[in-house]
């Protein structure tokens, strides 16, 4: 390549890392609600098989999903129940015609129910995103009785926020809740930013995503619980915020709920620890710290 020809690929490369810095608006001075130090956002993808069907994954792949909905997602909400916590649930469409008991559940213990696509993807072709994104908001309105407000998605931030969405939950670009802009910078959503440091399926789960076995390992929860409770104890020194990212059909196995629980149990010992659903806090960005 060329020296012309390098100093043009730096300069591209240059316009295209300002562009996409520009979409992303860091909240200045992030502050929480009055007696706050840290916000934590328990969530749970409840993909059930649908994400293994989708990989065309072996049957045993399929049955841990299954058991994501008959079971998980059953038990974790128990035990958020028991310790006052109000977890968000990023629900496909397709769950509430699998699962539906599940989520009306949820819906009257007062968790909120999200979006996370139709069937764990979202079409290339925008018709058809369109009616996918559609179709969900029906589904999980019926089941939970309010309108979606909140998604872990890629869909097109112009249609989400034609359906009144006020934030999305994907992105891994820093640590705190910020705005984010579509590419023609419009389209205001704000983000929660999440993490596979506290994903429960990269502890927990062999194979995932197409990975080689040997590539990844069963971590004993106790050796999950440390990690955990260390990325949490720095960002309340900091005065942070965390997003837990879990599965039903990953920690809903009963050992793993147990250490869920003793993690909460012991960030409730330490003063001005909030656990707000993921909407509860995305109504505080916009009232608080408005774009």
């Amino acid at each position: 390549m060329t020296t012309a020809a390098l100093a043009h690929e730096a300069e591209h490369l240059k316009a295209a890392a300002l562009g996409y810095e520009a979409r992303h608006l860091p909240i200045a001075n992030f502050i929480h609600p009055p007696g706050v130090q840290v916000a934590v956002n328990f969530t749970l993808d409840f993909d059930a098989m649908l994400a293994r069907r989708l990989a065309n994954e072996p049957p045993m792949q399929l049955a841990k999903g299954e058991f994501g909905g008959r079971i998980g997602i059953w038990r974790l909400l128990e035990m958020y129940e028991g310790q006052g916590i109000k977890t968000t649930v990023f629900t496909p469409g397709r769950i509430c015609e699998l699962y539906p008991e599940a989520l009306k559940r949820a819906a009257r213990a007062g968790h909120e129910i999200a979006d996370h696509m139709w069937e764990h993807q979202v079409p290339k072709d925008k018709a058809l995103e369109e009616d996918h994104l559609l179709k969900t908001i029906a589904a999980l309105e019926r089941v939970s009785g309010r309108r979606p407000v909140g998604t872990r998605s890629e869909h097109t931030p112009a249609l989400l926020c034609r359906e009144g969405f006020i934030y999305n939950s994907s992105t891994s670009c820093t640590y705190t809740p910020l705005y984010q802009d579509d590419k023609n910078g419009e389209n205001r959503l704000v983000q929660l930013p999440v993490h596979f440091a506290i994903d429960d399926a990269m502890y927990f789960s062999a194979n995932w995503a197409g990975s080689k076995t040997t590539s990844q390992r069963l971590l004993d929860p106790d050796e999950v619980f440390e990690m955990w409770w260390s990325a949490f104890w720095h960002q309340y020194k900091a005065g942070g915020y965390l997003n837990f990212m879990l599965h039903p059909f990953v920690s809903g196995r009963a050992s793993r709920v147990d250490m869920l629980e003793r993690l909460i149990v012991e960030m409730k010992k330490l003063p001005g620890v909030w656990f707000p659903t993921c909407e509860g806090l995305a109504r505080h960005c916009l009232s608080r710290h408005p774009a």
